[in-house]
């Protein structure tokens, strides 16, 4: 390659590793980095060089201290605050593993200097919490997008864990078929949300427990089943990705936690007073054990009100528990 060439592809090295608001080289300091891989320059041509990379987008920037100037690289790619960002998401989502968390944060420190590099490490302490152990998570996901950009349907064997902390898989390792429609994150895991021809309904999937991952020939079905399909409600609803019949349930609570309910379901639900100090909330829900566990976990501030049977049903909750810890 022509010495020119690389004296430009070494110069935004220098200024892409070495440099940032808080770390900037004057001239000599950077004609003594590149004589250090035997390329020479001098302050004319150099000032050229500068203005050439200005041109193509990277934002040198010159400052004048004590009569001498001091460059760096300003505007990027990624800002700090944007990197640590990324990577606290890298690191608290269990579905990536430990390993794979390490090298997307080295990947994600190539976007910054060697001195900000070092403040994404910031909270390395997280590997040790519970981490997937499933490494093939991180491809599953490519596979999937492409075969929802496909159009095509996919095969997979899906798995679970048993007590000899293996992964065994369902139906005896039959393989399941489905028109996957799109992925969505709840509760820190992934989850594929599919059409089943066979049961003729959407369903979802657990991303870590589907295995042998094979796109199809095969035309991807259920348009019409997801065009009815509104992923937002069906996050709201569901509690834990666990399925059943939705159910207009009536809450009653404390004023206090309105901000809890909103949270939980959004502004676009029923909300009115029935006294001073309580109002009734009407959501549609999955009435799973893990929607009465949440109701459960909030305590005397709030109650099912509506309807009758889920009423009941939490009764019977209630006394199973008494039960089960006398």
């Amino acid at each position: 390659m022509a010495k020119g060439k690389m004296k430009m592809l070494h110069l935004i090295r220098i200024f892409s590793q070495e440099t940032d608001d808080e770390h900037a080289l004057t001239l000599q300091e950077i004609i003594a980095k590149l004589a250090a891989v035997n390329i020479t320059a001098d302050r004319k041509t150099l000032y050229n060089d500068f203005e050439d990379l200005r041109q193509f987008g990277f934002d040198i920037i010159a400052q004048q201290r004590d009569r001498t100037t001091y460059y760096h690289l300003g505007e990027r790619d990624f800002e700090l605050p944007e990197l640590k960002l990324l990577v606290d998401s890298v690191q608290a989502a269990k579905f990536i593993t430990t390993r794979k968390s390490r090298e997307l944060i080295r990947k994600l420190e190539h976007y910054t200097s060697v001195y900000q590099a070092a403040q994404l490490h910031r909270q390395v302490y997280i590997a040790g919490r519970v981490k997937a152990m499933n490494e093939s998570i991180y491809y599953n996901i490519d596979r999937l997008h492409s075969a929802i950009n496909a159009g095509s349907q996919i095969r997979f064997q899906y798995g679970q864990w048993n007590l000899n902390k293996e992964m065994e898989l369902r139906r005896g390792g039959d393989w399941y078929q489905v028109s996957p429609w799109a992925l969505t994150w709840d509760d820190e895991k992934y989850y594929l949300v599919a059409y089943d021809a066979n049961a003729n309904m959407i369903k979802h999937y657990r991303v870590d427990k589907m295995l042998r991952i094979k796109a199809l020939d095969e035309p991807r079905q259920g348009q019409k089943a997801f065009e009815a399909f509104d992923m937002a409600l069906y996050s709201k609803s569901v509690f834990g990705m666990f399925t059943g019949e939705e159910t207009i349930v009536t809450l009653e609570a404390e004023n206090h936690m309105v901000g809890v309910i909103i949270d939980r379901f959004g502004k676009d639900i029923s909300l009115a007073p029935v006294s001073d100090t309580h109002f009734q909330a009407t959501v549609n829900v999955i009435a799973s054990p893990q929607f009465i566990g949440w109701i459960v976990a909030l305590g005397k501030s709030i109650r099912i009100v509506a309807p009758d049977a889920l009423v009941e049903r939490m009764r019977e909750e209630i006394h199973r528990l008494s039960e089960q810890y006398k």
